[in-house]
């Protein structure tokens, strides 16, 4: 009898999955061009050396490792490089030109300096301490950190920048919790687009390249120490070293891929409709709603390029009803190729619809069953399911076949792929949670990739334009099928400076086309807050206008007088910016810094910049301030180092200092680095609405500052095989004397004529005199005069210098003001 209980008493005792080490070295390294092999008591440990200061640290506790991946990673292949390693009795010793390594042997760690000798990261010698562990299914890694470390990235977080000392989990989704107050408005809990990649103030950054769930322990438990884990698939990440963080994120979209440069006219305004009746409205939708607000915003004068549909154009389906999308036009759509043909016939270059990633049946089409019979969608609980399986080829081609190109022939141009997150895990309109299982799990993170890489590329081959999709969700490796915005944030100023942050926090993860809901998504706005939201969404990388609320939507004459001239105000501002937010895209393209930047990315070491939230730079040369606080009628900026000049009025300010400025309702606090150039084109109602005959550069003279302005032909993919055209404009300001040259575009992609208008901030006396390629330039009268003919003027009261040039693009221009 006592037999018995003892063995009930142990089968009740509670399991212990205690922690496995990958112990420490035995025997076997191997050495194959860049990678190496550790045999280990507990398993192998792979270091394979992608660049000379970039490596990627593997383990497994049964000698086997994962095949390649193509949604996270998109470049596995790097030439060999200049790699020695040393055995020594406890220790080998790596170098490459970057780095020198230590890997001891008992217990296996890794400790990384740089070739100067600084420690840059180590992990700890005790044997008690699993530096690589397992644990049941869960694999991660512990590392030793320096006090006075400092850690960014992450992704789309809405709470801090600055994550030491914190907790976070990764996975992608949203709070579940009710009331949507404290559950899906949690901004906590906000996960829509997690990236397991963080970077250190020390100089490196980590990806976590894993697609489960993962978990970030940043000097929280223990303040010297980063804990990272996953809870499934394998213990598999790079380790990349700067110094400098713009170095870092150039390393880390190496591996997962560089933003694509957008269709130039994206960069204008974007307008989201539910075409006259959100949920619970739906019979109130129609084609004549559609039509009748593009002209609006033609007939105000208010530019606007690219217009989509949300989800109320289609009929909800049988099975997945508002979760799923049918392709079948709701009823009150009674002509859509008309308004298709209507809205292009307006000049708008890009019409886009909603749509769920389930597919359903409806009144005429069974695209569901069709699916289901020819395993086409991915299983659920062993039966064919509702989503369409974006993991399979065949399955996509279907999908595009047989779904989307029913929209696509009558004139739908892109989508936005909402309800990425619904795939394994619980979606927003229902009590579904799609497919479980462990295999389901791993694929959570990276369904939205799928999701929005099937769209992207076959519009674009369909279209013979760059590709564009809108999704809300995403990963590491979702840049790649851009753009992402935000999500369904309500119209409240809890909210606003939020939004601010998350939009900061994802250019900090390697994504950088993003945009948000001006004025919020849910609800009705204050006017006043819709008019700050607005003031933020025009100098955001991606602009977009739209809105739940029945009936204004976000629309700008919905909101008063004030609100109206505001939303025009900005916009004709963000259409004259093209030219510099453009070149700064291309510069996002070919370096993986974002277009809009977190203060920490210019310098560091500052810790002034470590929790700055609200402000950022958009490029290179504007500091962006919005106004968060409800009546606010100053506000508080922080200048990182230099000097900076205030945009508005032309005064200039020494940098690393707190100011207090003037916030009136019609005016966002913009700063321009001293010495800053920023290019402009002619006011627009519509992008390319006329020729960009006259280019105008907004300079803020100070020392030797230069500025690239990048241009192609702004729609097909030849720019990725080097047709496009670079100026080079250079400026050299010292005491009273300015000298700016602005060099022929240098390319193989020919231009537009233009000449160019100077637009300077001259704090001093009026110029003696002014020469263009040594010839004197005559003075007018006035500036309008400057419209139709070459010459200079000076304006004393607001003490802005406009020079126009003679010459065109066609030839090298040297200016010189005395």
């Amino acid at each position: 009898m006592k037999k018995i209980l003892l063995q009930l008493v142990i089968l009740l005792l509670p399991v212990i999955n205690y922690a496995q080490s990958i112990g420490n070295y035995v025997s076997g390294f191997k050495k194959a061009g860049n990678e190496l092999s550790f045999t280990t008591t507990g398993g192998e440990v792979k270091l394979d050396f992608c660049t000379s200061s970039m490596f990627r640290v593997r383990a497994s506790w049964n000698k086997k490792f994962e095949a390649d991946e193509n949604l996270m990673v998109v470049n596995y292949r790097f030439p060999d490089i200049k790699l020695t390693v040393a055995e020594q009795k406890d220790h080998f010793k790596i170098s490459t030109d970057s780095l020198s390594i230590n890997i001891f042997k008992a217990p296996f760690r890794i400790d990384v300096f740089n070739k100067q000798g600084r420690l840059l990261s180590s992990e700890s010698p005790s044997p008690q301490q699993e530096n690589l562990f397992k644990q049941g299914d869960t694999v991660g890694c512990r590392k030793t950190i320096m006090p006075d470390e400092h850690f960014f990235g992450f992704g789309e977080r809405m709470d801090f920048l600055d994550r030491r000392s914190k907790k976070l989990k990764l996975n992608v989704g949203r709070g579940n919790e009710m009331p949507y107050i404290i559950g899906a408005y949690n901004i906590l809990e906000a996960n829509y687009c997690p990236v397991p990649f963080m970077m250190s103030t020390r100089g490196y950054g980590i990806f976590l390249h894993n697609s489960s769930a993962t978990e970030w322990d940043v000097a929280a438990s223990k303040n010297n120490q980063l804990n990272f884990k996953a809870v499934d698939g394998p213990l598999d990440y790079y380790f990349m070293y700067g110094p400098d963080f713009p170095s870092i994120l150039n390393q880390y979209t190496t591996l997962t891929g560089k933003s694509p440069m957008l269709p130039q006219f994206a960069l204008g305004l974007h307008v989201g409709t539910y075409s006259g009746g959100t949920w619970g409205y739906e019979a109130k939708t129609s084609t004549h709603y559609v039509v009748e607000l593009a002209k609006k915003f033609r007939q105000m004068g208010i530019p606007a390029d690219l217009i989509w549909l949300d989800s109320t154009w289609r009929l909800f389906g049988e099975v997945g009803g508002k979760g799923a999308t049918s392709f079948e036009w709701r009823e009150t759509f009674k002509d859509p190729k008309a308004m298709f043909d209507s809205l292009y016939a307006m000049n708008y270059k890009m019409v886009g619809l909603h749509i769920r990633p389930r597919v359903d049946n409806a009144r005429k089409l069974n695209l569901l069953d069709q699916a289901k019979a020819k395993g086409f969608t991915y299983p659920e609980n062993g039966k064919p399911g509702e989503f369409v399986n974006f993991f399979d080829q065949k399955a996509v081609d279907w999908w595009w076949q047989n779904g989307l190109m029913r929209v696509a022939a009558q004139g739908a141009k892109f989508v936005k792929t909402d309800e990425g997150s619904a795939f394994a895990s619980l979606a927003n309109e229902s009590d579904k949670v799609g497919p479980t299982g462990k295999e389901a799990e791993r694929l959570h993170n990276v369904f939205p990739i799928a999701y929005a890489k099937a769209p992207f590329e076959k519009f674009q081959e369909f279209n013979k334009v760059r590709g564009l999709n809108h999704t809300r969700e995403g990963y590491s490796g979702i840049q790649r099928y851009p753009f992402i915005f935000a999500g369904d944030w309500p119209s409240e100023w809890q909210y606003f400076a939020p939004v601010i942050k998350a939009g900061i926090n994802i250019g900090l993860s390697g994504v950088g086309d993003w945009g948000h809901c001006m004025g919020g998504f849910e609800h009705p706005a204050d006017p006043e807050l819709y008019i700050r939201w607005v003031q933020f969404g025009m100098f955001s990388p991606v602009a977009m206008v739209f809105g739940m609320d029945h009936p204004g939507y976000k629309e700008p004459w919905n909101y008063g007088d004030a609100a109206l001239k505001n939303f025009k105000k900005y916009d004709l501002l963000r259409y004259r910016m093209i030219p510099y937010l453009y070149s700064t895209q291309y510069q996002q393209y070919k370096t993986g810094l974002p277009m809009m930047r977190a203060l920490v990315l210019q310098d560091q070491q500052d810790e002034n910049t470590y929790e700055i939230g609200d402000q950022y730079m958009l490029g290179d040369n504007l500091m962006v301030c919005p106004v968060t606080t409800k009546r606010a009628v100053t506000r508080t900026v922080y200048l990182p180092k230099g000097n900076w000049f205030d945009y508005w009025t032309g005064k200039k300010y020494s940098g690393k200092q707190y100011v207090h400025v003037l916030t009136p309702l019609d005016t966002i606090p913009l700063f321009v680095k001293a010495g800053g150039i920023i290019p402009m084109q002619p006011e627009m109602k519509y992008f390319g609405e006329k020729k960009a005959d006259v280019i105008t550069l907004d300079i803020f003279p100070e020392g030797k500052s230069s500025y690239n302005l990048y241009e192609d032909d702004g729609k097909s993919l030849a720019y990725q095989q080097g047709q496009f055209a670079i100026t080079k404009i250079d400026a050299s300001f010292t005491g009273q004397k300015l000298e700016f040259a602005i060099a022929k575009p240098f390319g193989s992609f020919i231009p537009e004529a233009h000449r160019y208008l100077a637009k300077i901030r001259w704090n001093g006396e009026k110029p003696s005199a002014i020469t263009e390629n040594g010839k004197p330039i005559a003075i007018a009268s006035n500036p309008a005069n400057l419209e139709k003919a070459a010459g200079w003027f000076f304006d004393a009261n607001t003490k802005i210098l406009w020079v126009k040039t003679a010459s065109s693009n066609q030839a090298n221009i040297q200016i010189i003001i005395l």
